[in-house]
């Protein structure tokens, strides 16, 4: 998603993490997820701190100043942890100056949430597995799946490796290009993304092997020819045409 630093600069995001459905060892990389897109300036953790499950997050909170709120489990097997994260968050909403949301969770009952966010125009992001349903991906603007932040144990280059999944990305790179195809056949990498990103908030080039998603393209040359065009102070923009 192509955004100006003026507009990241500015947005405000508040952080809220479902601690029984993420993992403490990405929060470094999950801060910086969300930073991409805004300023997190409000940092909390729900879940249960009396059980042995949450210990794994203590030494992680006071080192990223995010603020743990308990929610004790009333019943047994069920979770009421996104409860409490859903009033906080519908709190934060409308009494606090926020740009946006981060939600970090798996859980699909944060669907409801996370459309009801945008509904007020308001930016909301989310970080989980691949495992998280569709319905709560498609409900976020962006949407960030956590194996794309655990590093790859892979020295093979980005740039040149395809694929380990058995997903193509080319049907909805086809259909991204359609959308964003100017006059001329050509299309600009930046509304390329997002385009991407509206048909599909999970998309990311990671998940296909690539750090960005001009070297996705690159590595698609079957599919696209490319041209680049130089701007002042060194700068390009990369333009990209479907292959007849």
């Amino acid at each position: 998603m192509e955004e100006t630093l003026e507009v990241m600069n500015k947005r405000r995001i508040a952080m809220l993490i479902d601690g029984d459905n993420a993992q403490p060892s990405l929060i470094e990389k999950m801060l910086a997820e969300a930073g991409k897109y805004g300023v997190v300036s409000i940092r909390r953790i729900y879940g249960d701190w009396t059980t042995p499950t949450m210990k794994s997050w203590k030494d992680t909170l006071n080192i990223h100043a995010i603020q743990p709120f308990q929610q004790f489990r009333y019943t047994i097997g069920k979770n009421a942890t996104d409860s409490a994260m859903i009033i906080d968050a519908m709190d934060i909403l409308y009494t606090a100056k926020i740009d946006g949301f981060c939600l970090v969770s798996s859980d699909s009952d944060y669907t409801r949430l996370a459309t009801r966010i945008r509904e007020k125009g308001v930016f909301v992001m989310g970080i989980g597995k691949k495992m998280t349903p569709r319905a709560f991906v498609n409900a976020c603007d962006v949407f960030v799946y956590t194996e794309n932040l655990v590093p790859r144990k892979s020295g093979k280059s980005h740039q040149t490796s395809k694929p380990s999944s058995d997903s193509d990305p080319r049907p909805l790179l086809r259909e991204a290009f359609e959308m964003a195809v100017q006059d001329d056949g050509w299309a600009s990498l930046g509304p390329l993304g997002q385009y991407l990103r509206q048909l599909d908030p999970g998309f990311d080039s990671r998940t296909y092997g690539y750090k960005q998603l001009s070297q996705l393209v690159r590595g698609y040359s079957d599919l696209f020819k490319i041209r680049e065009v130089r701007l002042r102070h060194g700068t390009s923009v990369m333009y990209v045409k479907l292959k007849e």
